[in-house]
């Protein structure tokens, strides 16, 4: 099973800690966030292919990456670097330093091992196409060597995303609105050039409305990737996780609700103030990632295999 750590949490930024001992452990445990289910989640070498890690600032978990890489497993990162400005990113790390850990990641583990993710591309009256286009343009400078593909997708209004980017709109005195899908053609047009340019191929997330010549379906799970990373082959089907998803079957293992970066756009987080009082109440040292509610009770059972129930709700 690959492991997704996770497209829910930015984990590497903000739970490094309780990851590495999860993953000394060999194994964590979750709740299932619709039947509110407790699961095991393996995380022993032999039940675990690989994992991708999805962050917008690697740096903090740079330390622990040797680690995980002399324990056996192989590792891709998806990695977010879009430099908005701070009124769409409160909190997220200065650019340049995330290109310099993308960089340090290079020089330690190799150019396949790092996706760059423009990610989610938002279209407002503080970033029009034209501050994409040259946005685009730079970070793909940057990077150019450091990783060969870029991953991109356009903002979706998602409830909880439209709830939150209209407080901020409001808040902040911008405008913010979805183009036509000429329009985002028309940028992806100039994107794909931008990135050929700087060698690098660029791929489309779940949005295959969109795809002209030149643009690829992202598969954010990759396991050619990691299969390229590792040196064997691992077994894994197809299996998205929503509708016009290209990955590969994964199990993640973060949890909604929990990232304190402050991306209004975010589809996981509802509201930064629960995000940001989930995280100081986080223990490291928890099975969990965060400890599940008083009426949750324990179902005596084993603790391996790849994903066992090992608790059920009271009733």
């Amino acid at each position: 099973m690959i492991i997704s750590a996770s497209y829910k949490t930015d984990i590497p930024t903000f739970y490094g800690e309780w990851f590495m001992r999860r993953l000394r452990a060999g194994y964590c445990k979750m709740i299932n966030p619709y039947g509110r289910q407790v699961y095991a989640v393996a995380l022993d070498r032999p039940s675990v292919s690989g994992v991708v890690f999805w962050t917008k600032n690697i740096h903090p978990f740079l330390k622990h990456l040797p680690e995980v890489r002399d324990r056996g497993y192989p590792f891709v990162i998806q990695h977010t670097i879009n430099r908005y400005p701070r009124t769409l990113e409160s909190s997220v790390v200065d650019a340049q330093r995330s290109i310099e850990s993308a960089w340090r990641v290079r020089e330690l583990f190799g150019g396949r091992t790092l996706v760059w993710r423009y990610d989610t591309i938002v279209s407002s009256s503080l970033t029009p196409a034209e501050f994409h286009e040259e946005n685009f343009r730079t970070l793909a400078a940057d990077l150019e060597g450091a990783t060969d593909e870029v991953v991109v997708s356009f903002a979706q209004s998602y409830k909880k995303t439209k709830r939150n980017m209209d407080a901020a709109a409001k808040a902040s005195a911008f405008t913010w609105y979805d183009p036509s899908d000429d329009e985002k053609r028309e940028l992806l047009r100039n994107l794909v050039r931008i990135a050929r340019q700087h060698r690098m191929q660029l791929t489309l997330c779940s949005q295959r409305d969109y795809l002209i010549d030149g643009v690829e379906d992202a598969k954010c799970v990759d396991v050619h990737r990691i299969e390229s990373l590792a040196g064997s082959s691992i077994r894994a089907r197809l299996k998205g996780n929503r509708k016009d998803c290209g990955c590969f079957e994964s199990r993640d293992i973060g949890d909604y609700d929990t990232c304190p970066h402050g991306c209004v756009y975010c589809y996981a987080v509802q509201n930064r103030e629960i995000a940001l009082s989930r995280f100081r109440r986080h223990d490291p040292d928890s099975e969990f990632l965060f400890e599940p509610p008083p009426s949750v009770v324990r179902d005596p059972g084993p603790a391996d295999g790849a994903l066992l129930p090992l608790f059920r709700e009271r009733t």
